[in-house]
């Protein structure tokens, strides 16, 4: 395996207007994905926030320190070349919704999941017109047609780059529900996360906290927020 990794080669990293959107400029020479296609997102802040994260690269490149440089890559690279699947994919996320599958036990946390989780399947159901039924413990809660063609509507209607936003937000949070009330502001970040976190939280408040677990939730929580991020920065 080789050890090789890319070196800073460029003084300065500026966000520039082109054809087709907004570009990246390392001195003189334009950024690219890693499938060698031109980068260029959709508004002047995502282009200044990639720029940002190319200037405060040291020597060498590190990309886990570029969430919205990948998220951009993931668009243009993944999204955009295979869109009908991408869309496809999360909309089975409907069919399995987090927020649909409630505890058998212990009471305390049938109540907190109940208390938290309904509001937003209300929401889903009277903002979206999709309403998604409940049911406890794993075996698949069926749902309607109707309802999970309103959901796929809702994530066919994003651009390449708002769909990559999308992908991380769903999947880390298992929930489509959550994921389109993040998008549509009607539940901040914050709250989403947490939201998604019901059972794990219930389980370290018994049971305490294990130290591999928590550096586990913290990845995916700043992904979460990463993903979010990107979303408004790729919003006109």
């Amino acid at each position: 395996m080789s050890d090789w990794k890319p070196k800073r080669f460029w003084k300065l990293a500026k966000a520039e207007a082109c054809e087709g959107g907004f570009t990246v400029l390392l001195d003189a020479r334009s950024v690219k994905t890693p499938a060698k296609a031109d980068l260029i997102v959709p508004t002047l802040a995502m282009a200044e926030a990639i720029a940002m994260e190319w200037d405060a690269q040291d020597d060498v490149l590190d990309p886990g320190t570029m969430p919205v440089t990948r998220g951009a890559n993931a668009a243009i690279d993944k999204v955009r070349t295979q869109r009908s699947e991408v869309v496809a994919l999360l909309a089975e996320y409907g069919d399995s919704d987090l927020l649909c599958y409630r505890a058998v036990g212990p009471e305390g946390l049938i109540k907190k999941q109940t208390q938290n989780w309904d509001p937003m399947l209300d929401w889903a159901a009277n903002t979206l017109g999709a309403r998604l039924f409940v049911g406890q413990g794993v075996m698949h809660v069926p749902q309607t047609r109707d309802a999970l063609s309103k959901l796929e509507a809702e994530l066919a209607v994003f651009d390449d780059f708002a769909l990559a936003a999308a992908h991380d937000l769903i999947s880390l949070s298992g929930s489509l529900v959550l994921a389109l009330a993040v998008t549509r502001d009607a539940i901040s970040v914050d709250d989403a996360w947490l939201l998604s976190r019901i059972d794990e939280h219930w389980q370290i408040a018994e049971w305490g906290e294990d130290e591999e677990a928590a550096a586990t939730e913290a990845t995916k929580r700043a992904a979460f927020f990463d993903a979010a991020r990107f979303y408004q920065l790729s919003r006109p």
